[in-house]
């Protein structure tokens, strides 16, 4: 028999239709027949009896199913003041056991995080939306909380309720459309998902947006998983990173595709784990001479071809390798060894995938609900509402989280050039014009703004990388001189001139000079990173060994020659993965790179070459100490197009820290070559990638080299050696006279 409960909400709660279910579930203080009371109300479809159980007493209360699909309700006689309980459930089974109510709870999330919420200025909002550990009343459980404005009823439904939206239907808080509810003796790895009842009464399961795991794909369901119980112990790095100068110092990246890099040695095709990766990336990358890993996006997502790029779980870090604490070891190894981690970051777009963020709630909520406003027509995702505030602190909240819980120390930020216009990729009348009638997405630039000002405020020494492709002004000025507030910018202008260049055969490249020599031209306008990135050697682009022309001798040589302009160049550096010795066939995010090739000597001493190149760019600080200023680099001679020679100096803070750098890309050998110096001094060589060791013909400079006095190229001293076929010199004086 029904006693206080009111039907119709009755009703709403045993058919999951229940915006305010602490309303109605519960312990209540109530007035029956004019006399004060409690009334306990309980819903578990599962139940065939329940029990409130008084905690601090012991006494137990049984209560009354009055409704079929397992409403339970009494009224405690003899009580008139709430208490602390239990619920006793005995289960048609036969299985008896005890819980806490999660309607005896208190919200959990304030009225002011949900204010900073909405206001999008709630950076650390994933410790309150998502699921969150916490103690409540002593008592230890998980919070839920999502944000879903327009939907008619939010349950987190699980594992631990059988998947039953009426178990958990939770509150909605305040006016911003945040859900909440605390559900007790919840533990990690236990399976959830938001079922969303929309206006319209269409029912959605969600992945939760921060989540902090997800299942390994092909399933979707979000993990309860505690992320704050790892131990770093790279207090040391981190402490050298807080203090350091950020800019004048070595980065050298090696760009990583964690499910290709290696397979296990079994021969299976399993992927690595982040466990087996800590001991087998970290100390080849050491040994390789790189500062820093980037890897392609680790952030969940379902769709392997994706490469990453294609996001649903912004908070997690994909499980194809392992667990969150996993992925924390393979960082934390990482910085114990020196080796900075930046990130591929992508809040450019989103997948369409139902589980995913499209039309979350029912609405439009993450994306904007104008198609040409809010898709990517020819990625086929959608595009972020940056003019939306909680979307807004969406994704810096989750810049911030990466950099603070992983300690990640850059994001690369992707496809900036599709956040910054309107008409990225687009045709005429696909696209909606700003209210000043520009192509500029006002929005977006606003929210760049304001993401990398919180980043450089809390912490200064991470790394913010645009990938921006575009000459849009300021990408790493300052955000008080009009600038974006970037760190660094990818050079894809280099970039394109470089390797269109060095696909020319030797005998036409003299009539692309100026392809190696344009990069002067903007080198100092913006904090620039050299880069030969995954998309250079995928899709009919050739790898990087394979667009050389030539005989294969000339093609290694060739590979040679560009690495060491690329290291030479004003700017920091980035390789991807196989470059380091020659892969021939392009990557191929389905398979490991070829390692066995390393069995032939073409590309064992190609990658000797490398390794060599690298330790040689971090001993020598002209390679980097100035990479952003006039100060660090002067051409010797960038005017000898007939022979495709280019020379120039690399300059540290002493004369004794400067390099000069030859680099003759066609097969042709001169055994007098002669250019500049600035200074009379003996010059030593000490890099020669024409040396037998590294597979080249052994037309070397052994012994050190004195300049004579000389007018040439605008110099007083020249310098006569060997120059090498298709091979990079770098001298470096040695002794320098009074």
């Amino acid at each position: 028999m029904i006693t206080t409960a009111n039907f119709i909400e009755l009703q709403k709660a045993v058919s999951a239709d229940c915006g305010d279910p602490h309303h109605i579930l519960g312990m209540h203080e109530i007035t029956k027949d004019g006399k004060a009371a409690l009334a306990v109300r309980v819903l578990n479809p599962q139940a065939k009896a329940v029990t409130v159980v008084d905690v601090k007493k012991g006494t137990e209360f049984p209560l009354e199913k009055i409704h079929a699909d397992g409403f339970f309700e009494s009224v405690i006689k003899g009580r008139r003041k709430w208490f602390f309980y239990k619920l006793k459930i005995e289960n048609h089974d036969g299985t008896v056991w005890e819980t806490y109510d999660p309607y005896s709870f208190q919200p959990q999330i304030s009225e002011y995080d949900a204010f900073l919420f909405a206001q999008g200025n709630h950076y650390e909002i994933y410790k309150k939306l998502g699921a969150n550990f916490a103690t409540v009343n002593g008592v230890e459980g998980v919070v839920f909380g999502v944000w879903a404005p327009n939907a008619r009823r939010v349950s987190v439904i699980g594992e631990f309720n059988d998947w039953d939206a009426r178990r958990h239907q939770m509150r909605e808080l305040y006016s911003e459309g945040i859900w909440e509810i605390f559900i007790p003796g919840l533990k990690n790895f236990d399976r959830y998902k938001y079922e969303i009842k929309t206006t319209d009464g269409t029912t959605l399961q969600k992945q939760d947006p921060y989540g902090v795991m997800c299942e390994l794909r092909p399933s979707t369901s979000s993990l309860v998983y505690d992320i704050y119980n790892y131990e770093w112990q790279d207090g040391e790095y981190m402490e050298n990173i807080r203090t350091a100068e950020k800019y004048d110092r070595p980065m050298n990246i090696y760009e990583v595709h964690l499910g290709s890099w290696k397979r296990p040695a079994d021969g299976s095709d399993r992927f690595l784990s982040y466990v087996e990766l800590k001991d087998m990336l970290i100390p080849y990358v050491v040994e390789m001479g790189y500062t820093h890993i980037e890897l392609l996006p680790v952030e969940e997502h379902p769709f392997d071809g994706s490469w990453g790029y294609q996001v649903t779980g912004y908070f997690a870090p994909t499980s194809r390798y392992g667990t969150p604490t996993e992925f924390m070891e393979f960082v934390d190894a990482a910085h114990r060894a020196g080796i900075g981690v930046i990130l591929d970051w992508v809040p450019a777009h989103f997948p369409k995938d139902a589980h995913g963020l499209a039309r979350f709630d029912g609405s439009c909520l993450y994306e904007h609900a104008n198609p040409m406003q809010g898709e990517h027509p020819e990625w086929g995702t959608l595009i972020f509402n940056y003019g939306r505030c909680e979307v807004k602190n969406f994704l810096i909240s989750n810049a911030i989280y990466w950099v603070e819980n992983y300690h990640i120390d850059g994001l690369r930020v992707d496809a900036v050039s599709s956040m910054l216009y309107l008409d990225y990729g687009k045709n005429e009348g696909q696209w909606v014009p700003n209210k000043y009638g520009g192509r500029e997405n006002l929005d977006a630039i606003e929210f760049i703004k304001h993401m990398n000002s919180v980043i450089e405020g809390a912490h200064p020494n991470v790394y913010m990388i645009a990938e921006e492709s575009t000459s849009y002004e300021g990408i790493t000025r300052g955000l008080n001189d009009g600038g974006l507030g970037f760190s660094l910018k990818w050079n894809m202008g280099w970039m394109n001139d470089f390797l269109d260049y060095i696909k020319k055969e030797p005998i036409y490249r003299r009539y692309h000079h100026n392809n190696l020599t344009f990069g002067m031209m903007y080198a100092y306008s913006e904090r620039f990173i050299l880069v030969l990135s995954h998309d250079e050697v995928v899709h009919g682009k050739q790898s990087m060994l394979d667009k050389q022309p030539g005989d294969l001798w000339q093609k290694f040589a060739g590979l040679r020659v560009s690495l060491g302009y690329q290291i030479g160049f004003p700017g920091k550096n980035l390789l991807f993965m196989g470059g380091e010795f020659g892969q021939f066939i392009e990557w191929n995010e389905k398979r490991p790179l070829d390692w066995f090739l390393l069995e032939y000597d073409h590309h064992r001493t190609m990658h000797q070459f490398v390794k060599d190149l690298n330790h040689l760019y971090l001993n020598e600080e002209a390679l980097w100490i100035k990479d952003f200023s006039w100060e660090g680099f002067e051409w010797v001679d960038a005017n000898d197009c007939t022979r495709s020679i280019y020379s120039f100096l690399r300059k540290g803070n002493s004369k004794e820290e400067n390099l000069l750098i030859v680099c003759n890309f066609t097969p042709s050998t001169y055994f007098d070559y002669k250019t500049a110096v600035p200074f009379p001094a003996k010059w030593k060589e000490i890099l020669n990638s024409d040396d037998l060791k590294y597979g080249g013909s052994g037309v070397t400079n052994p012994e050190p080299i004195w300049s004579v006095p000389d007018d040439i190229l605008g110099k007083q001293n020249s310098l006569a050696f060997k120059l090498a076929p298709l091979a990079v010199h770098i001298f470096k004086p040695v002794e320098i006279p009074e």
